[in-house]
């Protein structure tokens, strides 16, 4: 059972639910606890959101899962959970060019990754993550609490992960933490 959700741009929740990237880069939301993102949780649902979700914001080989991210949006004030994932690694990465040397890995456009860079204090951080498909789907109500520019949400109830099975092979995420780890230095897992 799992009761915490980390929003994140829809067409990266695709992204990662199709294991097309396993890693999850961000810098954080306005109204972050502190001002900065953390790592709160190490296992969380993914929640998919379209605030601030641009079709610039992400490569050109991203806009067919944009395309499908948005028609398979749910309806008005309903949110669809349906994957959650497991934390392998945390990066701190303080280094513009090791950023975007990371671009293989994930959908975000190199002018997304040097806004978010440079926004406030200069990094990102990047999450080895490993995504789990439900046994079955969870529609949820988009209340006021859900909404706003935060990474973290607390889900009214856990929903049970019993049953969940991995989008990538073991072998396939081991590959992509050896290409981290050769890119970048893990820092602890808070």
């Amino acid at each position: 059972m799992l009761q915490h959700a980390f929003k994140e741009w829809a067409v990266i929740c695709h992204a990662l639910a199709e294991g097309k990237q396993a890693i999850i880069v961000r810098k954080g939301g306005i109204e972050e606890t502190g001002g900065a993102f953390a790592v709160e949780h190490t296992r969380f649902w993914l929640f998919p959101t379209y605030t601030h979700q641009q079709r610039d914001g992400v490569r050109a080989e991203a806009l067919s899962y944009l395309e499908t991210s948005e028609r398979k949006r749910p309806p008005p004030g309903k949110v669809r959970l349906s994957h959650w994932c497991e934390t392998a690694g945390v990066y701190h990465v303080r280094d513009q060019t090791l950023a975007l040397l990371l671009a293989h890995l994930h959908f975000w456009s190199d002018e997304t990754v040097i806004k978010r860079f440079a926004y406030r204090e200069a990094g990102l951080f990047v999450l080895a993550t490993r995504v789990y498909r439900a046994k079955t789907e969870t529609i949820l109500d988009d209340t006021p609490y859900y909404q706003g520019c935060k990474s973290w949400v607390e889900l009214e109830n856990p929903l049970p992960t019993e049953g969940s099975t991995p989008v990538l092979s073991d072998k396939d995420f081991r590959d992509v933490q050896l290409q981290l780890d050769r890119l970048l230095r893990p820092s602890a897992l808070a």
